[in-house]
């Protein structure tokens, strides 16, 4: 009993220590984010919106958007979804962006920890052997002395548990957490981002391959077209009816026609390489595609809502007000370190020479100490940290604002692209219909002599350029509606379907931490 009463005298001041901190945690240092007013915010509707019944700019009681849209789906191709699934499986960008996803949750994990009381402990075992020299008085000679090499030897055991805790007193490890949790937010908007570019490079590849496989059907066309009138130039000119002049203008447009030919199958070849690429197969490897696109399905009026809603839908947008919130927690984090801090740590244990008495309570060693410690001087530095942390998130604030811009430039450009495309369009299937027709009627005409093969060459020419112009305004079009999607960040209609690739992870709440409210991330609990 007298050894327990012993042990609690010195251990009591430590615990008290201990208490006191407890009471004093909770004074947390440093502005807690806000979302600034952005030009989304003020916005009622967007400039370029088409002022329709079924368009939902700028009415109140909207529907809610979908918050999970799968947009690759809208476009009604069976081939263009496999390729997403296959991509959402396989990409390497995004096995990246999902390993930094995985590395921001750890150092979550480890920020938390540091809050936390760290025990350690120690089992040793020492052996050590000294040498030295002794001077022994000769027996029945005082006078006279013998020297003596002496070697003990000893063994000490010993065991050791050790607990120290960082007394969180002005909320500096609160808000490092609460930083560390806004970075992980980012870094999955960051994952989300670049799923939709990955899809968006997908589907433009698609788009690509097919346009340029079309194209390269055109120009076999041409080719075998031009073989024909070639032929007849020939058998023209050696029976006199024509010149030199139409037999080498009609051998130089074939050998235009072929070298055409083999330029669109060189870039249709590279296209399908950076698709096999793009869904994480090796170049050269994947099947062909289908050989056209099909139709996309109308879906006017595209309800767009509101601008403010960007903020939550596109990645890039949450990823942005992320790091916003982290920085502006690493204000608290510097203000912190204007203050003390204190340090708990209690160690005990046993020390013997023997195993058989490493347990008994008469070895037993203890300590514990209280470290309070606070900056005095560090020439600036301290406050400069501070106003570097203040700097820091003026700057991110500014590029989160320049994002929103950027989001709505995005939407209105993409609004005037499709309708601009669409009008194209409808131009070039009369162009193609009218080239076709007056190409046609030019080689009835040079078969009977009337035309010459200027007119001809002319005409086929003219028919040329109206079908790659119209072949361009198909792909414009898909184009214009990819941009379309990544604008709004997503679709504005549910989706029939999940692809397995596209199952995002669950969000991670932590204690204390709600750096902006208005995010559609789920609301951690408090710190009590």
């Amino acid at each position: 009993m007298k050894t327990r009463h012993r042990r609690w005298t010195i251990v009591r001041p430590a615990a008290s220590l201990l208490m006191m901190a407890t009471v004093i945690v909770g004074c947390t240092l440093g502005p807690d984010p806000e979302r600034p007013v952005t030009a989304a915010d003020v916005s009622e509707t967007y400039v370029y919106a088409a002022d329709d019944e079924g368009s939902l700019a700028g009415q109140d009681n909207q529907p809610a958007w979908p918050a999970e849209t799968y947009w690759w789906q809208r476009f009604g191709d069976e081939t263009t979804a496999e390729l997403v699934e296959l991509a959402l499986t396989a990409n390497t960008d995004l096995q990246a962006a999902a390993a930094r996803v995985l590395e921001a949750e750890a150092l979550l994990e480890a920020a938390g920890g540091a809050r936390l009381p760290q025990v350690d402990y120690g089992l040793s075992a020492n052996r050590s052997r000294n040498s030295f020299v002794l001077e022994i008085p000769k027996p029945g000679d005082p006078s006279v002395s013998e020297k003596r090499r002496i070697t003990p030897e000893s063994t000490t055991y010993g065991t050791d548990l050790g607990v120290s805790w960082q007394a969180d007193l002005f909320g500096k490890l609160k808000r490092s957490q609460q930083s560390t949790w806004a970075s992980l937010l980012a870094e999955e908007a960051a994952r989300d981002a670049v799923l939709h570019t990955v899809v968006a490079s997908v589907v433009r590849t698609r788009v690509q391959v097919a346009t340029l496989e079309r194209a390269l059907d055109i120009a076999r066309n041409i080719r075998t077209s031009w073989e024909s009138t070639t032929a007849t130039v020939e058998r023209r000119y050696r029976n006199g009816l024509v010149g030199a002049v139409d037999l080498y203008l009609a051998r130089e447009n074939l050998a235009s026609a072929r070298a055409a030919e083999a330029a669109l199958e060189g870039s249709a070849a590279t296209a399908r390489n950076a698709l096999d690429v793009l869904v994480g197969r090796r170049p050269g490897t994947g099947a062909r595609l289908p050989r056209t696109l099909p139709e996309l399905p109308s879906v006017d009026p595209v309800p767009l809502g509101l601008p403010a809603e960007l903020l939550d839908r596109r990645p890039d947008l949450r990823q942005s007000e992320m790091r916003l919130a982290a920085a502006t927690y690493g204000i608290g984090v510097a203000l912190a370190d204007l203050y003390p801090s204190l340090s708990l740590t209690a160690a005990g244990g046993t020390r013997s020479d023997t195993l058989a008495d490493l347990i008994s309570s008469e070895t037993f060693i203890y300590n514990a100490v209280a470290n309070l410690v606070g900056p005095l001087f560090t020439g600036g530095q301290r406050r400069a940290n501070v106003a570097a942390a203040r700097a820091r998130t003026e700057q991110a604030a500014a590029t989160y604002a320049g994002a929103v811009l950027q989001a709505l430039r995005e939407v209105e450009d993409a609004l005037v692209l499709e309708a601009s495309v669409r009008e194209q369009l409808a131009h070039n299937d009369q162009r193609v219909a009218d080239a076709r027709s007056a190409n046609r009627m030019a080689s009835e005409r040079y078969q009977r002599g009337v035309e010459t093969l200027l007119y001809v060459l002319e005409t086929e020419r003219r028919l040329r350029l109206a079908e790659e112009a119209w072949i361009s305004s198909q792909a414009d079009l898909w184009n214009a509606r990819i941009e379309l999607f990544l604008a709004l960040g997503g679709d504005w209609e549910p989706s029939s379907g999940v692809p397995d690739g596209a199952q995002r992870s669950a969000s991670v709440s932590v204690p204390g931490t709600n750096p902006i409210p208005q995010t559609p991330n789920p609301k951690p609990n408090e710190v009590s």
